[in-house]
């Protein structure tokens, strides 16, 4: 349903009625707002991602839909998770009474279909939904987890779940029909979804696609170094590795989506905005592990107990990045961004989610120059690496210290991030539930980051 003759910076209610065998039902009353055609009014956005059904109860949805005069809550992704109940979160789900349905691995249209079905079931989400209009772009678990343009880690075609295409589409498909995002061409179910959104003089908003259009397939260091038993094997079979990541020609956007990107940069700049926004997917800035042989101590060592942590401990001395699915596994595409970022005078604010955890970055290229800051929020249930690092309450200021481009880390909690941007500076609230396993809890701000417009380009991000 499109409402017409609408003007622009005005705030509007809205309801639904469906005519049911049982009489007319009217939906609880949403709020909307429109975006301001001009003027320098702050904008406020919410800022979240990773929200798995299973894992714990909505309540950073129920906050966030308390917050006052949002003109958008930007969704960076995993809105819905593909996993049944013998999958990721499984074991929390039983303890809380809260599977998914299906209870298989969504895989067919009808399986994505009742997944965000029962999503839209949760009351915290309706409340998130009706406070605020949305603007909405997938990561991988919206079709299956670690997806790229021709399979994902978590497609099987061996059991039985088909071509890859199609269950890409079927997964495009529901979310269209779900999510409040129109297809590009109506009746066109395409992966070319991105878009911008213009707010006055303030901001553009550049909706960006990363995961089936244009994304080189996946590579990770544990099929690497599988089997590596000597700091010698794990060093070269990395650095094999390493030259793999470094190929120019892995893409991340794909190159239509590149030369938009830089067109759209380009307008907004010459049209006197003062930040070019990215509601991007992934981590953008450079992220290495701490060496955490050397900077644990004996007792946190001997109580690190997961395999993954244990198998990142001798690769932690490498000094290699860390998250391949991420723009560190695309480093030549990286490059080619900012070098959009720096052709067209952008002042670059990245949003990001997807890794569970919190983070204020500044960004640089390769050569070292500021090109832009990045804001990363953490999840609205699905665990981060703090649930797995045992005893180690430093690890966020270990990942600071040993990266550059990481300001602040949180591996903890929670929640969203609360951005306001101004034609003086954009500020990031980032804000935590104190609870997912219980319907009692509490909300905090736990740090605040800001960066300042500059001549050609942004500061770096420091403490607001």
């Amino acid at each position: 349903a499109d409402a017409t003759g609408l003007q622009p910076g005005t705030s509007y209610t809205y309801s639904f009625t469906a005519l049911t065998e049982g009489g007319d039902v009217v939906s609880p009353t949403g709020r909307t707002r429109t975006t301001r055609a001009t003027g320098t009014d702050p904008v406020k956005l919410v800022v979240i991602s990773c929200s798995n059904w299973q894992f714990g109860y909505f309540n950073a949805y129920k906050a966030l839909s308390a917050e006052p005069d949002v003109d958008a809550i930007v969704h960076l992704g995993d809105y819905i998770y593909e996993y049944g109940t013998d999958g990721y979160g499984g074991d929390v789900a039983a303890a809380l009474g809260r599977p998914h349905d299906p209870i298989t691995e969504c895989v067919t249209l009808s399986d994505y279909r009742r997944r965000h079905a029962q999503y839209k079931t949760d009351p915290d989400l309706q409340a998130a939904h009706a406070a605020a209009p949305w603007i909405c772009t997938w990561d991988d678990h919206e079709s299956a987890n670690d997806s790229y343009r021709t399979g994902a880690e978590n497609h099987n075609p061996e059991n039985n779940e088909g071509e890859w295409s199609d269950r890409k589409m079927a997964a495009i498909q529901a979310y269209f029909e779900w999510q409040p995002l129109r297809e590009p061409e109506s009746g066109n179910i395409t992966s070319a979804v991105w878009r911008s959104f213009q707010f006055g003089d303030v901001a553009s908003i550049h909706a960006l696609e990363t995961r089936l259009t244009g994304r080189s397939p996946s590579l990770d260091w544990f099929s690497a170094l599988a089997g590596a038993t000597t700091p010698e094997d794990i060093a070269q079979r990395a650095g094999a590795k390493l030259a793999e990541v470094n190929d120019p020609a892995r893409t991340m956007m794909g190159a239509e989506q590149e030369a938009w990107l830089e067109g759209e940069l380009g307008k907004s700049v010459a049209a006197g905005k003062t930040w070019q926004v990215l509601a991007n997917q992934v981590v953008m800035a450079r992220v290495v592990l701490p060496n955490l042989q050397e900077t644990l101590s004996p007792e946190q060592l001997a109580a690190q107990d997961n395999p993954f942590v244990q198998a990142m401990l001798p690769f932690s001395a490498l000094g290699l990045p860390m998250n391949l699915d991420a723009w560190d596994g695309y480093p030549a595409a990286r490059e080619r961004l900012y070098a959009s970022v720096a052709k067209t005078n952008a002042r670059l604010v990245t949003l990001a989610g997807d890794t569970h955890t919190a983070w204020a970055n500044t960004l640089y290229d390769a050569a070292g120059a500021r090109r832009g800051v990045e804001f990363g929020c953490t999840s609205i249930t699905s665990p981060g690496s703090g649930s797995v690092v045992k005893a180690v309450p430093e690890l966020g200021q270990m990942f600071a210290d040993a990266n550059k481009e990481v300001e602040w880390h949180d591996p903890y909690g929670h929640g969203y991030i609360l951005v306001t941007l101004t034609p003086e500076d954009a500020v990031a609230e980032y804000k935590k539930v104190s609870d997912i396993l219980s319907h009692d809890w509490s909300l905090e701000t736990k740090s605040v980051w800001k960066a300042v417009p500059e001549e050609a380009g942004v500061s770096g991000l420091m403490p607001a």
